[in-house]
């Protein structure tokens, strides 16, 4: 029986990430665009045309009309129905790892909305600021009410991360001769340390950079893109933050270990 409520609660989660999910894709469309997440109701962006509700299941709706706008016909890109999957799975996958808690729901919502910046990123090569300073304003309450670090760690988190970013910032050009991160990065990971603490924040840096390094020579050297073409810094963030919410404590202890022979 404790086995069957716990896969209940699971499904159920899952599908509630999934439904939350759909409202991802709708922020990730419309942010960039300055245009309201809430009005109008969810449309076709090629045809306009009102999306009914057995239409807006999340991804058994995209596979019953096979990717395409009941009503024109055209795409439905790929994007939605990842999102979708992607925020039940990390539901799901937070809730197994840190239990039925606060801190769980918080968690929740931060992984959502670091989804929403992955995408946007990806996309617009933007990182809402709608999205990030309400995040550091969240990161710090919960911090400082909810969450383990507590506050001071909250606080110490968002001026190590934001600061060491802005540092790397304002050195690029005199070091590199190009500007370096750009403003959304440095927001962001400052959310990141606020909901974190600054050794996670830390982490986050240490580990986006190794995944962006390694993906960007991986793309240049099988000639995706060229050695001075752009590539999204928010993303990489993203997954060290992911990573060190998840794995972080381990790491660290791993390192220590590693220290102290």
């Amino acid at each position: 029986m404790h086995d069957s409520h716990d896969l209940f609660l699971l499904l159920f989660v899952g599908f509630f990430g999934a439904a939350v999910g759909s409202f991802l894709n709708v922020c990730i469309y419309r942010l960039p665009r300055y245009e309201s997440v809430a009005w109008p109701g969810s449309h076709c962006p090629t045809c306009s045309h009102a999306i009914a509700w057995y239409d807006n299941i999340p991804i058994l709706s995209y596979v019953a009309l096979g990717g395409r706008c009941r009503q024109c016909g055209v795409r439905i890109p790929l994007q939605y129905p990842a999102v979708e999957i992607l925020n039940a799975f990390g539901y799901v996958s937070l809730l197994g790892f840190f239990g039925f808690t606060w801190s769980t729901a918080v968690y929740l919502g931060l992984y959502s909305a670091l989804l929403v910046v992955a995408g946007t990123d990806l996309s617009h090569k933007i990182i809402p600021n709608a999205i990030t300073f309400p995040g550091i304003v969240l990161g710090l309450i919960s911090a400082g009410t909810i969450l383990p670090l507590g506050l001071v760690n909250g606080i110490i988190g968002l001026l190590v991360g934001g600061g060491i970013l802005w540092l790397l910032a304002w050195a690029s050009p005199y070091l590199f001769g190009k500007e370096g991160m750009g403003g959304g990065d440095i927001k962001l990971l400052a959310m990141i340390g606020a909901f974190l603490g600054w050794k996670p924040a830390v982490m986050t840096i240490m580990l986006g950079s190794f995944l962006g390094s390694v993906v960007g020579v991986t793309l240049i050297v099988s000639k995706v893109i060229k050695r001075e073409d752009y590539i999204p810094f928010g993303p990489f963030l993203v997954c060290g933050a992911l990573i060190s919410l998840f794995f972080g404590q381990s790491l660290l202890d791993w390192y220590e270990s590693l220290l102290t022979g």
